[in-house]
């Protein structure tokens, strides 16, 4: 069952060793975005697709890349890394995306990021890999900002595989649900604006005023 007081570990600036272990980063583009008119992933800010920025954030301290999408996969696969779609017969969510990263994955931690999220810091995994592994028994680490647990933004354990299957086999869907289960670690930061994502057609317009 998961900690009843996680670990809280407080955002550290600047870059930090990733020897130790190297790091799989999905990069979560697998729902329908009914709100936004179709794919999030390809919608453009300031002349790049949002995915295009995600990339930038996470693609030099991750030593694989994933993308998860189920339609339209062949839209991502340009950009050159394996595109993983759901598993599963029915769309059961952000989960699902976990679910096959954790199966395809070549390394043990697996690092989750929304497609939406364009101005997410370049040092986020660095502090989310130092979260994850302050205890030799964390399962995993979620990004809390300003007090608020933003659950698609974690890293997990490959080992977990067996005990997502079963949550998703019982069915279990959310996220944020799940990590109740586990032993997890808070990565806490207050940057409100780095953490902001993007589910509609208004949300992309303040975001263009907000990043000229």
């Amino acid at each position: 069952m998961g900690a009843s007081s996680p670990s809280r570990v407080p955002w550290r600036d600047g870059p930090t060793d990733l020897s130790r272990c190297a790091v799989t980063t999905v990069i979560l583009a697998g729902g329908l975005g009914t709100r936004i008119g179709g794919a999030k992933g390809l919608r453009l800010l300031h002349g790049r697709m949002l995915i295009d920025w995600v990339l930038d954030a996470v693609k030099d301290q991750s030593e694989e890349i994933l993308i998860n999408a189920n339609h339209p996969c062949d839209a991502y696969e340009h950009f050159g890394y394996l595109v993983v779609a759901d598993q599963t017969q029915d769309f059961l969510g952000p989960l699902a995306g976990v679910q096959s990263a954790l199966r395809c994955a070549c390394h043990d931690f697996i690092v989750s990021v929304p497609c939406d999220t364009p101005f997410l810091p370049k040092d986020l995994i660095s502090n989310l890999f130092r979260a994850v592994t302050v205890k030799s028994t964390t399962e995993a680490a979620v990004a809390v900002v300003a007090g608020k647990r933003q659950p698609i933004i974690a890293i997990y354990r490959k080992s977990l595989l067996p005990q997502l299957d079963a949550y998703l086999g019982s069915g279990g869907r959310g996220v944020g649900a799940w990590l109740e289960t586990l032993r997890v670690s808070e990565l806490v930061l207050d940057d409100t604006m780095a953490f902001s994502n993007i589910n509609t057609l208004d949300d992309l317009q303040l975001a263009s005023q907000a990043h000229k």
